[in-house]
């Protein structure tokens, strides 16, 4: 027997496609970010490395890189741009919804690519405020992150820029939407916590001969400097709490030029 598709009605109107809202609702699924300039990513073979990884990990079976490159270029095409904003977010399957190497069975994945505007990070230096919060299974760029979104926008209410999410005492993970490293005169440094190893982190750490250790708010008196990274690039840190960062030309001259000296890669 067949099971009837979900009645959904969103405002009063029903759902042109109510079995792919309703994966699309479940929240549970991963994606990845990425900048997009004339059709290239600085490490787009890493982006589809992790989308593999993370559907495997949660939904048993790998994907087709080629797969998610022609819904990445179809989906530029499409809308006219060839500097964007790109996102690929991978779902369960519904009925129908076999994408990314499956057999087109109700067993396969869904994805969904959105296109948004180029963006670029801020220039100013960011102020983060500590929080009790980790994210739970960090490793993945997992979807439902209420905690980070609660998070980040109680420290922006609050005048900072986002928040760093901690142990309860006081070990520091990550930026909520963020990584963050240090440099305590010698070394940068990530934070050994449990965190999502971003794309940006993963192309600097090894060109910038960095280490990973155990850090806490109880340190930063003693770091010299610190900045965050994600897919939208690199920016200063100029306080945490009630600590305060002088922004370190040289260091970040450094990071910016490992940056810089990572290709781009053709979708």
């Amino acid at each position: 027997m067949t099971t009837p598709p979900p009645h959904i009605e969103i405002d009063g109107v029903p759902a042109a496609d109510p079995e792919l809202l309703a994966t699309l609702m479940s929240g549970f699924g991963h994606f990845t970010a990425m900048q997009v300039r004339d059709g290239r990513v600085r490490g787009y073979g890493l982006h589809v490395d992790r989308l593999d990884r993370a559907t495997r990990e949660l939904f048993g079976q790998g994907i087709d890189g080629e797969h998610v490159r022609r819904l990445l270029t179809d989906a530029l095409r499409r809308a006219g741009r060839r500097d964007a904003t790109a996102r690929v977010y991978v779902y369960g399957g519904g009925a129908g919804g076999g994408f990314a190497g499956s057999s087109g069975d109700s067993g396969g994945v869904r994805l969904v690519v959105t296109v948004r505007d180029p963006a670029s990070p801020s220039e100013t230096p960011q102020r983060l405020k500590s929080v009790d919060y980790w994210r739970p299974a960090a490793h993945i760029k997992h979807l439902g992150g209420f905690g980070q979104a609660y998070f980040g926008e109680a420290a922006r209410r609050e005048g900072y820029d986002d928040a760093l999410l901690t142990s309860r005492d006081g070990e520091i993970a990550e930026g909520a939407v963020t990584n963050i490293a240090f440099w305590d005169g010698t070394s940068v440094i990530w934070p050994s916590a449990p965190a999502l190893t971003g794309i940006t982190m993963a192309l600097l750490e090894p060109l910038l001969g960095s280490l990973r250790r155990r850090v806490t708010l109880a340190d930063l008196p003693g770091m010299r400097a610190a900045f965050v990274t994600n897919s939208r690039g690199i920016a200063p840190v100029g306080g945490i709490d009630e600590v305060t960062f002088a922004v370190d030309e040289k260091l970040m001259g450094r990071v910016h030029e490992a940056y810089a000296s990572v290709p781009w890669e053709r979708i």
